[in-house]
C-alpha cells in the first residue's frame, strides 16, 4: 500500500500513535549501553525515549518527511531513510523495536528476515502493530461507501495478522516467541467532530487520489453517518483498533 505521510499533521493531530507506544516501550526496557534499532520510527519520539535510557539507537523509516522531521527534532540521534523489508547493518543490535509500523509493510516476511538478521544471538524483538480485525468497522464502511458512490473497489485494510500467522513468520526465521497478545484498543481520535475524517485523510487519503472534492465529501459524510452510533461517543470519534503485541528472542540464524 503506497502512503505519503504528512509528518507535521501526524505529530500535531495524531499524537495518540506514539503516545500509546509507551506501553510497548516499557516491554522493551532499554538499558544503557545497548544498541537498539527502531523500525518504522516515524518522527522519532519513541526513538528519543530509547536514547534517553542510555542506549545507542538507530531509527529507520521509509518516509522521507518523517525522517526529515525526526532529524530536525533530535539531531543527536541517527535516523536512516530505508525500507523495513530491505535493509541490513554490519553491526548487530541487542534489540529490535517497532510501534504501529509493521502493518504498513506489505512484504511482511522480508521485513521479518531483515529484522532477525539485524539481531545478535539472544537479542530481543519487541513490537506492536495492527492485528487481525483492526479498524474493521471503519474499513467496511469506507470500502462500501467508495464502491457505491465512486464505483471503485478498494480495501481500507493493511496487513493485520493474527497471533498464529505472525508468530509462524517469526519462528520460521529464528525468533522464538515468548509472549503474544491480540487485544482491542478503542482509541479516541483528536479534533472532536472532525476526528474521523481527519483520521481517514491521514491514514487512508490515498484512496481518494484523483477524486473530485464533492465526491470525496459525499463518501466521508456517508461513513460518518454509518459509524456515528458505534464510534462517536461523548462528542469524540473513536477508531476500533485491535493491536498485536509480541516479544521474542533471537535463537538462530
Amino acid at each position: 500500500m503506497m502512503k505519503r505521510w504528512d509528518a507535521g499533521a501526524y505529530d500535531q493531530k495524531h499524537s495518540f500513535v506514539f503516545q500509546y507506544g509507551e506501553g510497548v516501550f516499557a516491554l522493551l526496557a532499554p538499558k544503557a549501553g545497548e544498541r537498539i534499532l527502531d523500525v518504522g520510527c516515524g518522527t522519532g519520539h519513541l526513538t528519543k525515549q530509547i536514547a534517553d535510557a542510555g542506549a545507542s539507537v538507530v531509527g529507520l523509516d521509509a518516509s522521507a518527511d518523517m525522517i526529515e522531521r525526526a532529524r530536525a527534532s533530535y539531531p543527536g540521534i541517527e535516523f536512516i531513510l530505508g525500507d523495513a523489508a530491505d535493509f541490513e547493518f554490519d553491526e548487530p543490535f541487542d534489540a529490535v523495536f517497532s510501534n504501529a509500523a509493521l502493518h504498513w509493510v506489505e512484504r511482511a516476511e522480508d521485513a521479518v528476515i531483515c529484522m532477525s538478521r539485524a539481531l545478535r544471538q539472544g537479542g530481543r524483538f519487541v513490537i506492536e502493530m495492527g492485528g487481525k480485525g483492526n479498524i474493521e468497522r471503519i474499513a467496511v464502511a469506507l470500502d462500501s461507501a467508495i464502491e457505491d458512490l465512486l464505483g471503485r473497489r478498494v480495501s481500507a485494510r493493511n496487513y493485520f495478522p493474527g497471533i498464529s500467522e505472525y508468530s509462524t513468520l517469526l519462528e520460521r526465521h529464528g525468533l522464538e516467541v515468548r509472549a503474544a497478545h491480540l487485544f482491542d484498543r478503542l482509541t479516541e481520535l483528536e479534533e472532536g467532530e472532525a476526528g474521523l475524517r481527519r483520521w481517514i485523510e491521514m491514514f487512508r487519503g490515498h484512496l481518494f487520489d484523483g477524486v473530485d472534492p464533492d465526491n470525496k465529501e459525499a463518501v466521508l459524510e456517508r461513513v460518518e453517518r454509518e459509524l456515528r452510533e458505534s464510534l462517536f461517543l461523548d462528542g469524540n470519534w473513536y477508531a476500533d483498533y485491535r493491536r498485536l503485541r509480541i516479544t521474542a528472542i533471537k535463537i538462530a540464524d
